[in-house]
């Protein structure tokens, strides 16, 4: 399983929609989803699964995204979550291969039947060149992190929900998931949460695997904040993490965002650890927080040589989540050309 920031042919997104949760947020966030397909649009392909495609085109050919890496599938579904359904893509023989798992609404929380058909859908749509495989698994993409080199990172909490794959235990996952990836080392985190997260602690809301043996991470300095406790005991298990080699992860905290609520009173999982990297490219989800500036330059610190853009992804936590949620890489080889 290659890590995030190997080579890329594209991104896919879902388009929000009136249909799904975004109904009363329509006006606040498809800005965003707009300005990231403006983004990546200027390095690698932007494949969009929506219900009304040129509406879409017309929104995003307007505000100048790069229209030749554009490609738009009028395809229903019930949310946007697209690195939840995406596609996980593995290396056989150096040819990627499209895994398409079980999807079911993060553990049987919400309706996922229309998300849980989005890649076979495009497959047959034509967009996809690698061949497709549909897996008996229940994962999510968001619940893992690969470094490229056979080490995979997770938290218990999520690949062990008794509402994914009840019958398997901790040991029978490891070896499903080390024959389907290549993965020979498995990190599991004991801890880790954000408040108003609906996913069983995704590791790509807490933390990142970088090059170079280097994992970004939340970090929470505020001791009486209610998350304290539990990110420092997950900081604890990540000094004690060792590389292939037995040397300690050069590990880079995230500063830690004010608390932000929603019209009721619930805390909102802003994170800055949600970022996606493209080709040449790191995208890093912002908040008009006094710390987006000091994230930013934590991630170019895990990302020399790349760019490092913010976006303001405010409006996406409104629906507990951020930009690496709403978007699935798709590794170099996958995409039709």
């Amino acid at each position: 399983m290659p890590a995030e920031w190997e080579a890329q042919d594209g991104v896919l997104l879902a388009w929000p929609h009136v249909g799904s949760d975004w109904r009363t947020h329509m006006e606040v966030v498809e800005p965003v989803f707009i300005e990231i397909v403006k983004h990546i649009s200027r390095f690698e392909i932007v494949l969009i699964a929506a219900p009304e495609p040129a509406t879409v085109w017309e929104k995003v050919s307007h505000a100048g995204a790069v229209m030749g890496k554009v490609r738009i599938f009028q395809i229903d579904s019930n949310d946007t979550w697209a690195r939840d359904f995406g596609p996980v893509t593995v290396l056989e023989n150096g040819q990627p291969v499209l895994l398409d798992f079980g999807f079911n609404g993060w553990g049987l929380k919400f309706a996922a039947n229309l998300d849980n058909l989005i890649t076979r859908r495009l497959a047959e749509a034509g967009a996809f060149k690698a061949p497709l495989r549909t897996m008996g698994l229940i994962l999510e993409g968001g619940s893992i992190e690969s470094d490229g080199n056979g080490t995979l990172l997770t938290t218990s909490a999520c690949l062990l929900s008794p509402n994914r794959n009840p019958q398997l235990s901790r040991e029978a996952i490891e070896a499903e998931l080390g024959e389907l990836f290549g993965t020979d080392r498995f990190l599991w985190l004991e801890n880790g949460s954000l408040a108003g997260d609906d996913t069983d602690s995704h590791v790509d809301t807490l933390v990142r695997f970088c090059p170079d043996d280097t994992i970004v991470h939340v970090a929470c300095d505020d001791a009486v904040d209610e998350h304290f406790q539990a990110i420092s005991a997950m900081v604890e298990e990540l000094r004690g993490f060792r590389t292939r080699e037995g040397r300690s992860y050069r590990l880079i905290p995230l500063p830690w965002p004010k608390g932000r609520h929603d019209k009721v009173g619930l805390r909102l999982p802003a994170t800055y650890a949600n970022f996606l990297v493209v080709n040449g490219a790191v995208l890093v989800p912002t908040y008009r927080d006094m710390n987006d500036e000091a994230a930013l330059s934590a991630i170019r610190d895990a990302f020399p040589g790349r760019e490092v853009t913010g976006v303001d992804c405010l409006p996406l936590i409104l629906q507990h989540g951020s930009l690496h949620c709403i978007t699935m890489h798709l590794p170099k080889g996958t995409i039709k050309e």
